[in-house]
């Protein structure tokens, strides 16, 4: 398990992080969100231990990091973009990484087999591709076969096909048991690869728990497509919905849920042509949380 108690980061008179709790547990995925400048780098690089906090803990499996007997076997980690010698292969890389590691050639076989990477494995990293960077990456992260995973943009220069792979293949982490945190943008593929999302915002925590749970709670509108509009919103009108024309024909309601409108377009003898409901997206409710536009690294 990864958890962050207490965390307190100030750089002189800078408060990166301000008392920001939570964890992230064994079996799920957990995304990790905030605008620039969130303190999101800093709390990962304390939970890896490359940053001292000034208060309070982050710890992997109960101690912090540079207490790992074996840390390369706990957690497998990629932070701020790739890092390779240009004219090495990427097999050679790993290699270099896997015998500081004490860890056999093999080793080195099994992860470029589980990126997907082995037809690539003898080209210099030079001629590799940003998606291709980031799955070298996260076979470094692999090699010790980790307990949980700490990422980075994982997704970053992936196209649609690297993308999904990459869910899938972080969902398929998390069901064997292990403990995946991601920090990530791509807010829409968030929402179909986490379990749960922690958003920060100027070191502080704004929001936690899953996207379900986040979205639910959120401002729902339906939005319903009929044969005359106008007698529909004054239909809804009378009984007590704010109904504002849209688009052609649409009428966009509020408060509403979809039965209670459909049932007043039946009982007003009006044909309903479509008729959903209009839910939260993580976005929106990163944007109300933060007032950013994405979440950045």
């Amino acid at each position: 398990m990864l958890a962050v108690s207490g965390l307190t980061k100030r750089f002189g008179s800078t408060v990166a992080v301000d008392d920001l709790s939570f964890q992230a547990t064994p079996g799920r995925v957990l995304g990790f969100l905030g605008p620039n400048g969130a303190g999101k780098t800093t709390t990962l690089r304390t939970l890896l231990g490359l940053t001292r906090p000034t208060s309070g803990e982050a710890t992997v499996d109960g101690q912090p990091y540079r207490r790992l007997r074996d840390p390369i076997r706990v957690v497998g980690a990629v932070l701020e973009g790739p890092q390779f010698h240009p004219g090495r292969s990427g097999r050679n890389h790993l290699r270099v990484l896997a015998a500081a590691a004490g860890l056999p050639r093999s080793r080195v076989e099994e992860v470029l087999r589980l990126v997907e990477l082995e037809d690539a494995a003898d080209r210099r990293v030079k001629g590799y591709s940003l998606g291709m960077r980031q799955r070298l990456s996260l076979a470094g992260a692999l090699l010790g076969d980790p307990a949980a995973l700490v990422l980075d943009e994982p997704a970053n220069g992936l196209d649609p096909q690297g993308i999904r792979w990459l869910r899938e293949f972080l969902r398929g982490r998390a069901a064997e048991g292990r403990t995946v945190l991601i920090s990530s943008h791509v807010l829409a593929e968030v929402a179909q690869t986490v379990d749960e999302v922690v958003v920060v915002s100027h070191g502080r925590l704004r929001a936690s728990g899953s996207v379900e749970e986040l979205t639910r709670d959120g401002a729902a509108a339906v939005r319903v497509r009929s044969s005359d509009r106008d007698a529909l919103q004054a239909a809804l009108a009378a009984g007590g919905f704010v109904a504002e024309p849209d688009a052609e024909e649409w009428l966009t309601v509020r408060g509403a849920e979809v039965d209670a409108v459909g049932t007043t377009a039946f009982e007003s003898g009006i044909a309903v042509y479509e008729l959903y409901s209009e839910r939260q997206t993580l976005e929106d409710v990163f944007l109300e949380l933060t007032g950013e536009p994405e979440a950045a690294t």
